[in-house]
């Protein structure tokens, strides 16, 4: 450790993302990345967006980017939206300034792992609540004392959803709290919260263009919410970084949300896929969760997930474990193309079959 490092830095534990391997031919299904690439119209966007302009600054307001999804909703106005460089920065910022008070804030105990992380930069106390033995979440359990609380819809790593009237009571119980519902995954088969935003001014939606739209490698997330979580929102940017999103960005994120053909298209065919891998994996004898998401969550109950992704590994195939507990035993897949998982159901098989 460095001895110029604050007491802050010193005591971090910081986020490890999923790895990402330059091996050639690699099947790759550890990142949750959209397996089909971005539409024709974004594409044309982002060449559009390439040229003199990029010696100005972009439009600090993303004005166009926020239209754009406020007229996705059709519920929702301008005033009530906020962008940001990835969902992973729109939720530092709600970390910041919607989420830090005397009561320690509420979430799962297996979920995102970017949470606790920020909590311990942003100096945030929070109280993890245990998912049920089928590692779904109990809205009862939230009934308890707390400075807010967040939650991924579909849970991550999980794939499980909650249905929109459980998100409701949630909200209903916790008046005074403002509830945090990560949608990154949301379009692979949940039922988006952004529908109550207007009846319950307690709720913060925050979704990412990284999944569903095929954008990973732009870093767009948004947040919908009323006008005064938004404008807390704004504030801590503004005090931050007041151009976050570039020129490339902006274009390629609101061509892809004016886009619903394409990503209507390619969010059924992962839903397909999906739906195809289940089966295959369970005539393996995996068990696999129920899942909303563009991944599944999978044990078999006599291999060890760890032996078995280094074997997948060997094969050209990554998936990711977590060495965590209650969850160890779990692989996590990405739901490829229909070759990919083809060739993971292969590999699969001849693993078990050894």
């Amino acid at each position: 450790m460095s001895r110029f490092w604050s007491a802050t830095t010193r005591a971090l534990q910081p986020y490890v993302p999923g790895e990402q391997p330059k091996l050639p031919k690699l099947v790759k299904l550890n990142t949750n990345e959209n397996p089909y690439g971005p539409g024709p119209r974004v594409l044309d966007a982002l060449r559009q967006a390439t040229g003199e302009s990029l010696k100005l600054y972009p439009d600090p307001e993303s004005t166009r980017l926020r239209a754009a999804i406020a007229a996705y909703f059709g519920s929702v106005d301008l005033r009530q939206v906020f962008v940001g460089n990835g969902s992973d920065e729109v939720l530092a910022h709600t970390f910041q300034s919607l989420l830090k008070h005397e009561q320690p804030i509420l979430f799962p105990d297996i979920t995102y792992s970017f949470y606790p992380v920020y909590c311990r930069l942003y100096g945030i106390d929070y109280a993890t609540v245990p998912l049920d033995e089928q590692f779904a979440l109990r809205v009862a359990d939230y009934a308890q004392p707390n400075g807010g609380i967040i939650f991924p819809n579909p849970n991550a790593p999980t794939g499980r959803a909650l249905a929109l009237d459980q998100v409701e009571a949630l909200l209903v119980a916790n008046p005074d709290s403002v509830v945090v519902v990560d949608e990154a995954y949301i379009d692979f088969g949940g039922c988006s919260a952004v529908a109550l935003v207007n009846r319950y001014p307690n709720l913060l939606v925050v979704q990412t263009l990284s999944k569903s739209r095929s954008l990973a490698g732009l870093r767009v997330g948004f947040a919908v919410g009323h006008a005064d979580l938004i404008d807390g929102l704004n504030r801590v940017k503004n005090s931050f970084n007041s151009y976050p999103l570039d020129r490339l960005a902006q274009s390629g994120a609101t061509a892809a949300i004016e886009d619903r053909e394409w990503f209507e298209r390619t969010r059924q065919a992962v839903i397909k896929s999906r739906h195809a891998l289940v089966q295959e994996l369970a005539a393996l004898g995996f068990e696999v969760l129920p899942s909303s998401a563009n991944f599944i969550f999978a044990r078999h109950p006599q291999h060890d997930a760890e032996k078995s992704a280094l074997a997948l590994r060997q094969r050209g195939i990554i998936v990711r474990h977590f060495k965590l507990p209650r969850i160890e035993q779990f692989l996590r897949i990405t739901v490829g193309t229909d070759e990919q998982c083809a060739l993971l159901v292969a590999a699969l098989r001849e693993i078990i079959s050894a």
